[in-house]
């Protein structure tokens, strides 16, 4: 702990501490039980997609092998152009949600290819929708997870420390004023005990 003064204008600065300690934090209790909450459902969320993400694989596993058509880039077919992620603001971070996803417009020769080609992209580009939902949500929950550990580190600080330590440091200074001020009082009666004294003294002469 820090040395401090053992004067009322500490006693003072000691006390606006606690009390803007105090204040500050049922915030950063609630912040951290939102923050909670949401990973929670990020958690949710994602464990849903990875379920759609791994029904969908098996189901195209059983046919997958009828992609194989020469003259198709199909990698080219079924890799995304972009991926549009909005941010959106939950509990004091900026999150990423995942908003849409573009492909390049599937261009072949309709006549000399198989006719399944076209389902079969299409479910294909489904996977890579999952893939790129779940990619999200994981940021989400990186990043609501590192602003938990900071919120909750805060909350530690506050609770732990920062409250007990000003806390303390106001009864040491509030007994150190209070034994002063019981210094003076007895010093005082000293001293008008001896000006009564002198005066008795000095009026019997």
């Amino acid at each position: 702990m820090a040395k401090i003064k053992l004067t009322k204008g500490e006693l003072k600065r000691q006390r606006d501490s606690l009390k803007q300690f105090q204040h500050y934090l049922p915030t950063l209790q609630l912040k951290k039980q939102q923050l909670q909450m949401k990973i929670l459902e990020a958690r949710r969320l994602k464990a849903e997609r990875e379920g759609v993400l791994h029904s969908k694989a098996e189901e195209i596993g059983a046919w997958a092998g009828l992609l194989a058509v020469p003259g198709i880039d199909l990698k080219a077919l079924v890799t995304p152009e972009k991926v549009l992620v909005d941010i959106v603001n939950i509990a004091g971070a900026n999150v990423p949600v995942y908003s849409n996803i573009h492909f390049k417009p599937a261009e072949y020769d309709l006549y000399s290819t198989p006719f399944w080609i076209d389902s079969g992209i299409e479910e294909l580009r489904i996977l890579v929708t999952c893939l790129a939902e779940v990619f999200v949500i994981q940021q989400q929950i990186d990043v609501l997870e590192h602003e938990l550990r900071i919120t909750t580190q805060r909350v530690n600080l506050f609770e732990k420390i920062k409250i007990p330590e000003c806390q303390e440091n106001i009864r040491v200074i509030r007994i150190c004023l209070g034994d002063q001020q019981a210094n003076a009082v007895g010093v005082s009666k000293v001293v008008k005990k001896k000006i009564e004294t002198k005066s008795l003294e000095e009026a019997s002469v």
